[in-house]
């Protein structure tokens, strides 16, 4: 029972409601900022990457699972620099260089980078057209110009949310990898095993194995692909936590679907005399051993990581260069109003066009384009230590322990791998 004249606290319902809501819009709101993390983590696994991944697999079987796990926490701190420097300075990585070092520095990274990412362009057309020549029957040179048009329609005329809901759209296609590996029926302990105990050999197909995955899953273009869409995003420094779960998801994501296709291929192809010099060989290899699942889904993977890869690789050339020469770029511009970053855009896949058209091979594109990667990655890493541990530039902003510790191993990582390949060149092995 109520005493006489006391008072009722009852709380008014819609309180509770409005606090559901404004938490479920918050969420959604955060939700929709995803995007170019995980964009930049698909666009990783390119077919160019594919083949190296499947090469991998064949050659090593599950002994270099471990390496994708080490290069985790590598690829995490590096995006997640040159996420951050984005987002606290307002500029992407050309003109941070441009702005806090020399023009003369950042203009050669730049045309390094344009080279490389031109010639996987070249790859990565050879590579869906070649699927789609096994998915049709049609031949793989009437595909070139149909993939290239609706590439570039899609990226020049149409609005940047559009483009990025497409991009989000090829990323998720990338789970039939997932799915394969799945139907592949792999040994989970085997797996277990060779994922966290690391197994060393000291051949030279291994170490040159090692040292492709690494510059597989550790790219310059996707430093610049994703400073620039963090830009383009409009984010702010209150959202450098979103900015960091972005980019976790992403790379995870993105050596998640590489960790499944060397699954894949090490159980289909690993002994085998299976010669794997194109990313049609790496689809076709899986077809006549009883594999009509794993083919189709590994088919479908190539095509959806083409349509991701090539405008990412385009744009961020595109971006790069416009930066550098203090272009007007962005995808929210029309083509009228930013017409330099669109003629590279276009130039790129052009040029990519031609390369596919000539005598070079994937496997060659692939080779050259790791080259100069090789070289522009220590840089770009030394340059994003230095910047994102100067308080002057990020003020208490600086970096963590974890990019700190996984930064410097990657420019250990790459210098090493730089070396390697120029050894490799020098000598003719």
């Amino acid at each position: 029972m109520f005493e006489p004249g006391a008072k009722i606290h009852l709380h008014a319902p819609h309180v509770n409601s409005q606090r559901i809501i404004e938490g479920v819009r918050k969420n959604r709101q955060r939700i929709e900022n995803l995007g170019p993390g995980i964009i930049t983590g698909g666009a990783g696994d390119d077919p160019a990457g594919i083949v190296t991944y499947t090469a991998v697999g064949a050659n090593t079987g599950f002994s270099l699972l471990w390496l994708m796990l080490l290069s985790t926490p590598m690829m995490i701190a590096v995006q997640d620099m040159a996420a951050r420097i984005a987002v606290i300075t307002g500029k992407s990585l050309p003109e941070i260089v441009r702005a806090y070092y020399s023009r003369k520095l950042s203009v050669p990274m730049v045309m390094v980078l344009a080279i490389a990412n031109t010639i996987t362009i070249g790859a990565d057309l050879q590579g869906v057209s070649a699927v789609l020549e096994l998915l049709t029957g049609i031949k793989s040179i009437y595909f070139m110009i149909p993939v290239t048009a609706i590439i570039a329609y899609l990226v020049m005329f149409r609005t940047y949310r559009t483009v990025k809901r497409f991009f989000m759209g090829f990323t998720f296609v990338l789970v039939a990898y997932v799915i394969a590996a799945v139907l592949a029926r792999p040994d989970l302990k085997s797996i277990i095993v060779n994922t966290f105990v690391p197994h060393l050999n000291g051949s030279t197909a291994f170490l040159l194995a090692a040292l492709g995955l690494l510059g597989t899953t550790i790219s310059p273009y996707l430093l610049f692909w994703q400073a620039s869409e963090e830009r383009e995003e409009h984010k702010t420094v209150a959202q450098a936590r979103e900015v960091a779960w972005d980019t976790a998801i992403g790379m995870v994501y993105s050596n998640l679907i590489a960790f499944c296709i060397i699954i894949v291929a090490a159980l289909v192809l690993y002994g085998g005399h299976q010669p794997l010099n194109s990313v049609r060989d790496a689809a076709m290899a899986l077809k006549p051993l009883g594999s009509e699942n794993a083919y189709l889904l590994f088919s479908v993977g190539i095509l959806a990581a083409g349509f991701l890869a090539i405008p990412v690789l385009a744009g961020s050339t595109a971006y790069a260069v416009s930066d550098t020469f203090g272009w007007r770029e962005g995808l929210d511009h029309k083509v009228s109003d930013a017409k330099g970053f669109y003629a590279i855009f276009f130039g790129a896949l052009i040029v990519g066009d031609f390369i596919y058209l000539s005598p070079l091979s994937a496997i060659d594109a692939l080779y050259y384009s790791q080259i100069l990667d090789g070289m522009l990655l220590p840089v770009l890493v030394v340059i994003l230590l230095l910047l994102n541990n100067n308080k002057k530039i990020v003020g208490e902003l600086r970096n963590s322990k974890f990019n700190n510790i996984f930064g410097w191993l990657t420019l250990l990582v790459s210098l090493t791998f730089t070396l390697v390949m120029f050894y490799q060149v020098l000598t003719g092995n």
